[in-house]
């Protein structure tokens, strides 16, 4: 055997960097779904691989599927499809993920299947398909800091912030708890150190989700935690509270709620939204009105007397916005049904409202009920409820001129300034289209006057 080289003449050649693995992603659904994509995409970042915006520069395909009503289940296996052709490396998670036949008899070779929030099974399924690099000088890097808050899918100056998964509901059209498993709420003081990361990091509005969120914490008894040397119970008036008390005084984000059903403590928290802690909007999905096509869907709180908790809302906090969402055509709904409705409408007098034809979802219980309403019945259905409510928002929206309003920048492009006020979430409710002498960003928080309206959007200017 040769002797060694003298240690003076050899030669050290770098080591190669390694290639980060490279993950294409997909993300289909809902809110919570995107921040299901948000959890992933964080994960993968921290374990080195990269995200590429092209199936062919990937080595694996992550499609992250929605499948509540009929349509988002098309548009979902659409999209595997699509990823199957151009890549044919796929892993698919989330809710139709629960119905795992229906995927697989379109697509038997697909490398991995995974239900709604299940991290450490697509992560597997990853690390399988593309093994994870070694590197001996990125392993040794400390751990992130504290206040990371990982990738987001939102821009910058608004996140979704999920309180909790699941349902203990059994709404008749609904197969969510199939999908998503019972409630189960995250402790609060978890939530309010998410809450306070994405302060710190600049976001402006925080939108609280979940499945039901006046629910939050009833399936951990209300369990108290501490956070900042104070005591909170797990339940949503103490997290709205917890929340409103983020970032400096005149200063604070917007706390914007969602999917908020209307039991009786929700009036604790109509004060908070009159204190300023939170937005003064609400987010309720009425789904009906007629007692019994809301006791055909199962609704929870059906026997509410829903007229009255408007009433009392408003009268703790008159600038209170309300925005729901509607079914019509629902197995047996019948002209009276329909009518009636209509009429509540007249008295609810909501300010944003969206609605949607009954639609058959693979598993619900409403596919068994009788008196399937005819789908040309349905979307006359549709265009009168739709032709009632655009003239109860227009008529609001002109109440607003000439009122100053506090409007968060959403974008700022050649064409306009685009905003929201406090009555607007974003992507589900209108804009206010700013007119402005001086450079805005998104991200900003401006004080403007209203100077006109239409069914759906403001037009405003700077106040002086």
């Amino acid at each position: 055997m040769p002797a060694a080289a003298p240690r003076s003449r050899r030669k050290t050649t770098p080591a190669a960097a390694p290639i980060a693995p490279k993950v294409g992603f997909v993300s289909l659904g809902c809110p919570k779904a995107l921040v299901d994509s948000e959890r992933i995409l964080t994960q993968l970042r921290a374990e080195g691989y990269e995200t590429v915006q092209s199936y062919a520069a990937a080595d694996v395909v992550i499609v992250n599927t929605c499948g509540f009503i009929d349509s988002a289940v098309e548009e979902s296996l659409d999209a595997i499809g699509e990823a199957m052709a151009e890549n044919g490396r796929v892993i698919v998670t989330g809710c139709l993920g629960a119905r795992r036949e229906l995927i697989t008899d379109k697509f038997p070779n697909l490398l991995s299947i995974t239900g709604p929030q299940d991290y450490s099974g697509v992560m597997a399924a990853v690390h399988t398909a593309a093994p994870p690099q070694h590197d001996p000088f990125l392993d040794l890097l400390p751990a992130p800091k504290n206040d990371a808050i990982g990738i987001k899918l939102t821009p910058r100056h608004y996140a979704y912030l999920k309180i909790a998964e699941g349902c203990n509901h059994k709404c008749s059209f609904c197969i969510i708890p199939s999908m998503r498993g019972k409630l189960k709420s995250r402790p609060v003081d978890d939530v309010l150190i998410e809450a306070e990361k994405l302060v710190k990091a600049g976001v402006q509005e925080l939108l609280v989700i979940s499945q039901d969120t006046s629910a939050y914490g009833l399936d951990l008894k209300y369990r108290k935690r501490s956070w900042h040397e104070r005591e909170y119970e797990t339940r949503m008036l103490d997290l709205c509270r917890g929340l409103g008390s983020l970032g400096a005084p005149g200063a604070r984000p917007w706390v914007r709620l969602h999917y908020v059903y209307p039991y009786p403590h929700v009036d604790d928290v109509i004060g908070l939204m009159a204190e300023g802690l939170v937005l003064p909007y609400l987010d309720v999905p009425f789904q009906h009105a007629s007692t019994s096509v809301l006791k055909r869907m199962k609704r929870p709180a059906a026997a509410e007397n829903t007229l009255r908790r408007l009433e009392a809302w408003r009268a703790i906090c008159p600038d209170i916005t309300i925005r729901s969402t509607f079914i019509v055509g629902f197995p047996g709904e019948t002209e009276a049904e329909f009518t009636t409705l209509l009429d509540w409408l007249d008295e609810a007098q909501l300010d944003r409202v969206g609605c949607f034809t009954y639609s058959p979802v693979e598993g619900a219980s409403a596919n068994e009920l009788p008196g399937a309403v005819p789908e040309e019945v349905k979307d006359e259905r549709l265009a009168r409820f739709m032709e009632k409510q655009a003239g109860i928002s227009a008529a609001k929206l002109q109440t607003k001129i000439g009122r100053q309003i506090e409007i968060l920048i959403d974008e700022s492009v050649p064409e306009g300034v685009f905003g929201r006020s406090a009555a607007d979430a974003p992507e589900i409710d209108g804009r206010v289209i700013l007119r402005a002498n001086k450079k805005l960003r998104p991200g900003m928080r401006v004080q403007a006057i209203v100077t006109s309206a239409d069914t759906h959007d403001l037009f405003a200017e700077l106040a002086v």
